[in-house]
């Protein structure tokens, strides 16, 4: 539905807050009026060209999407920054605040992907809004640059940690996480103790870098259930870790680079395993086919390894090569 502007001002009861040195208002309105009365940069002459310029169109459709279909909850404020043409003003005893129906009646300091979004979706809602008045060019460029450098995303691993919990987490995702819980869990798993579910820390193999050495392999193991999975990546990293600390570089594993490198090397190792003893993944047997690589490969390459894992995938690779003799 297109929007029509209204000449009369629109008025929305309002809390007025003080902050250190900082006061602005706090107040909800429908989301069709705040996606056509803010832009995103005071350089574009258009509001909706602006939008479309700056930001990230696929990232603001999702946000329409998620409106459309019913899910829709946003509780977190937009914070805006009223600019000449608003003409803004308190009225109704200080309880009302109210503003013309202006394309850059407000620049936007925090929500522009929210903002876009609500211009793209056929549902209206109300949103929660922050608005700061007679600031300054300098002073509005300063609070931008503090909202958006102060703030800290929610880390990935804890998202992917808390997806199950949500029941948002996709066909692959739920995969990863459930072969990712058994090597957590299980007493046995060659990996206790070196994952880190949570949080990235150090020393520890995090759910984003444990979900990209996997994903890379989920062609092999192609309708596999998890504890399958498990079971032959169990046996060969057990294999692996094994042959590290032989050459003494203990949980050499838990670096990013090297686990994604090591996953690299699974299928190579699988197929020897099957070729010489059919589906038997088992620990004594990939034991035998890693043999020549820790026989071959030096200590340097594992414990100070290359920042690339394809290099040191091909490394590993090259040492798992034997010589052929007919």
């Amino acid at each position: 539905m297109a929007y029509i502007r209204q000449t009369e001002p629109h008025r929305y009861s309002v809390s007025l807050v003080t902050q250190g040195n900082h006061r602005f208002y706090t107040l909800t309105m429908p989301s069709e009026v705040l996606a056509n009365t803010c832009f995103v940069t005071t350089r574009d002459e258009d509001p909706k060209k602006g939008f479309q310029r700056v930001l990230d169109g696929k990232r603001a459709q999702e946000i329409a999407n998620y409106i459309d279909v019913g899910f829709g909850t946003i509780p977190t404020s937009i914070v805006l920054c009223a600019q000449p043409s608003a003409e803004l003003s308190v009225v109704g005893r200080g309880k009302t605040l109210q503003f013309n129906d202006d394309p850059k009646a407000f620049l936007i300091l925090d929500g522009q992907h929210r903002v876009y979004g609500f211009s793209l979706a056929k549902t209206s809602l109300r949103v929660p809004v922050v608005i700061y008045n007679n600031l300054s060019p300098r002073d509005e460029s300063r609070l931008f640059i503090d909202i958006n450098t102060k703030q800290r995303p929610v880390p990935n691993e804890l998202l992917l940690d808390i997806k199950k919990l949500a029941e948002y987490e996709n066909r692959t995702e739920n995969l990863l996480g459930e072969v990712f819980d058994l090597f957590h869990s299980d007493p046995a798993s060659p990996l206790l103790g070196l994952l880190s579910p949570h949080e990235r820390v150090s020393n520890r193999i995090s759910r984003v870098t444990f979900n990209a050495g996997l994903k890379q392999l989920l062609g092999v193991f192609a309708d596999a259930e998890p504890d399958y999975i498990y079971a032959a990546l169990s046996s060969f990293l057990a294999a692996f870790i094994g042959g590290a600390k032989g050459i003494k570089a203990p949980d050499i594993i838990a670096r990013p680079t090297v686990f994604r490198a090591v996953m690299m090397l699974f299928p190579e190792a699988a197929q020897r395993v099957q070729d010489k003893y059919g589906k038997a993944y088992t620990r004594e047997n990939f034991d035998e086919i890693l043999a020549p690589l820790f026989g071959r490969i030096r200590p340097s390459v594992l414990k100070q390894p290359s920042s690339s894992q394809r290099d040191l995938y091909k490394a590993l690779s090259d040492g798992l090569k034997t010589s052929f003799v007919l």
